[in-house]
């Protein structure tokens, strides 16, 4: 499959509001596809915007305020202006898993976790640590707009990110293509320190309140805990997700 062929939602991450767009348009590492503005834009932001877009040569759009909205995803904080940013690491889980594509090592799945700012840190967390690829679904977690770009410190542009439609069907792509899946929990009966993990190996990572859902836990086989001898009950799950990956390093196991 070709850059082309990809849904865009597989190749970008649109970031809105006029601060994010002109800091990514000021960022040299930066490949900005196109600035989309809303017709109703006006002032001295904007007119930056487009002499900053102009300046990289990237192209400047124009929509009705309603369909701005709609593209960011954000009705209350897009002011107008979005754009386009390449993620050159992002492509479909279903196109990593391909025959020849290559061996694709560990990775993550991240399922129902909708706080941005988990999401964000996980991303910066397991690209620091060489991980292969983070499965972040279309459905039922955050979106990857600028809180979770911010949480990541500008690395969700460079993160090897996996889009499948939902966190069941990255599951069921997975367990198909041979991956052994392991969950993270509190009661997990085996010690995420003692356990062994084959070569295709996915590390699910569950919502902040529901943990894995039941749709996922489906495909799981293993059950892993972090074991805590403090009064703590349990990890934040970007705490929980460093852990792991750093874990994973220790062993010389991330693949990436």
């Amino acid at each position: 499959m070709t850059d082309k062929q990809r849904s865009p939602r597989d190749r970008f991450l649109t970031v809105y509001g006029r601060k994010p767009v002109l800091e990514a348009l000021g960022d040299p590492e930066l490949t900005v596809d196109k600035v989309v503005l809303a017709e109703t834009a006006r002032g001295e932001p904007v007119r930056t915007i487009r002499a900053a877009a102009r300046e990289r040569g990237v192209p400047v759009h124009s929509a009705s305020e309603h369909r701005v909205k709609v593209l960011a995803g954000n009705g209350k904080q897009d002011q107008g202006v979005l754009a386009d940013v390449l993620a050159p690491r992002m492509r479909p889980l279903a196109e990593a898993l391909e025959p020849g594509n290559g061996r694709l090592g560990p990775v993550l799945l991240l399922d129902g976790i909708t706080t941005p700012a988990n999401v964000g840190m996980i991303l910066r967390t397991a690209t620091a640590a060489g991980l292969a690829g983070i499965v972040v679904p279309h459905k039922g977690v955050a979106s990857l707009d600028p809180l979770v770009v911010k949480a990541s410190a500008g690395i969700a542009f460079h993160a090897p990110i996996l889009r499948a439609p939902t966190a069941a069907d990255a599951a069921e792509q997975l367990s198909e293509a041979g991956y052994r899946l392991f969950g993270l929990a509190s009661d997990g009966p085996e010690g995420l320190f003692e356990a062994g993990f084959p070569d295709r190996v996915a590390f699910v990572l569950g919502g902040e309140t529901s943990g894995v859902s039941t749709a996922v836990r489906a495909h799981i086989g293993d059950w892993l805990s972090i074991p805590m001898p403090g009064a703590a009950e349990s990890l934040n799950v970007s705490a929980a997700a460093a852990v792991l990956c750093f874990e994973l390093v220790r062993r010389d196991h991330t693949g990436g």
